[in-house]
């Protein structure tokens, strides 16, 4: 696999993204995330986001984390909030969100980040146990969907 930092806006990028929003909506019975995300959010030093590739060069996985700060959604000073994890249903299995997981985690802890926050939903046990089995514990809820009874928050020390 070949992990390469790409900008959100990015057309592989793209692909997955409209991809994961698909398997949003079947799993949760709507109109997929719609957190309010723009490009630039993800550019470093304040964010990073990566894609990996399969060995024929097809985008086969994407996750990023963005700098948040203290403010009325619940997140704290020093927060990197990880955005948009997926992998593609033929990709799964083979240790790619994990890879890319870590790689997220030393990139903001670099870029100065103490705490690694992600939410995500009760229709998702494979993220659920990715996260949990990487160090993660149940936090205060925070971010656009912090008043749902579907969100699950989680944080990690970095």
């Amino acid at each position: 696999m070949n992990i390469q930092q790409r900008p959100f806006d990015h057309p592989d990028a793209v692909k997955l993204n409209d991809q994961v929003q698909l398997e949003y909506a079947a799993r949760y019975g709507d109109e997929g995330d719609v957190t309010p995300l723009d490009a630039t959010m993800f550019d470093p030093p304040r964010g990073l986001y990566l894609l990996a590739y399969d060995e024929r060069g097809r985008p086969v996985a994407t996750g990023g984390w963005r700098t948040q700060e203290r403010n009325d959604q619940g997140y704290a000073d020093g927060d990197a909030e990880i955005k948009r994890m997926f992998v593609i249903p033929e990709g799964r299995g083979r240790g790619l969100a994990r890879r890319i997981l870590a790689a997220l985690e030393a990139d903001a802890r670099a870029a100065g980040r103490t705490r690694m926050v992600l939410e995500t939903g009760d229709q998702q046990p494979e993220a659920i146990a990715l996260y949990t089995s990487s160090g993660y514990t149940p936090c205060s809820k925070f971010g656009h969907y912090r008043t749902y009874d579907s969100s699950i928050c989680m944080a990690k020390p970095l």
